[in-house]
């Protein structure tokens, strides 16, 4: 509603404007009833970058479309957040409960279940994804995980580790790493993983040039991250 609201503003102004929906949460098994997740992130770098080297409104459409249509998110929580308005934790879970499929606005995921360690947890989400991407081994990917909020650094990094690892022995090829808060949920613990399949295009204009808040790509392939 407020973006469709701000693009009629915008075009009564005379401001070219366009749309995408980005539905990458793999949680959800129905498409069109997907949320935007960690994807969104992505989306805005690449065709940010496109529209920085001057591509026209078409083409930076264009290129956000293939992010979507390539990328693929998933995440967990290990406790709740509370939003300022309600004042309380958005739902409640028991000392050895993690929330499986969770949105980015404190939302419940899809499923209760007991904790279990790091590495199964990677194996579950990407198996998620990877089924729903039909990701193929020899596949060139952008390996994205972040925190929800709360996650200490260290704890993300273990993460990663497992999850990477997975990765590559389905042999995947991870070209591009990311860790770090990109789409959060307030303090809310837990974590996210996303996979962008890359070809050539996509790859560049990932890593190109960019400084951010979450996001600083100091040169062509050299991504640095930050708290």
């Amino acid at each position: 509603m407020n973006f469709n609201s701000a693009a009629k503003i915008a075009q009564s102004q005379g401001i070219k404007v366009d749309s995408v929906i980005v539905n990458d949460d793999v949680a959800i098994t129905d498409r069109s009833r997907r949320r935007g997740t960690t994807i969104t992130v992505l989306v805005h770098k690449i065709a940010g970058a496109g529209a920085e080297e001057g591509l026209e409104l078409k083409e930076v459409k264009r290129l956000a479309e293939k992010v979507i249509e390539n990328g693929r998110d998933i995440g967990v929580a290990l406790t709740p957040c509370s939003v300022p308005a309600a004042g309380k934790p958005t739902f409640e879970l028991g000392e050895d409960e993690v929330e499986f499929g969770i949105g980015i606005h404190g939302e419940p995921g899809v499923q209760r279940m007991k904790y279990v360690e790091s590495w199964s947890f990677a194996k579950m989400m990407i198996d998620k994804i990877l089924d729903d991407l039909k990701l193929t081994p020899g596949d060139e990917v952008a390996l994205i995980v972040q925190g929800t909020g709360g996650t200490p650094y260290m704890e993300k990094f273990v993460f990663y580790r497992d999850a990477r690892k997975y990765a590559e022995s389905l042999g995947l090829k991870v070209a591009v790493s990311w860790v770090g808060e990109f789409m959060t949920s307030l303090e809310m613990q837990g974590g996210r993983i996303a996979m962008l399949r890359l070809d050539e295009e996509l790859k560049r204009l990932l890593m190109y040039p960019a400084y951010t808040i979450a996001i600083r790509n100091t040169g062509p392939f050299i991504s640095t991250l930050v708290s």
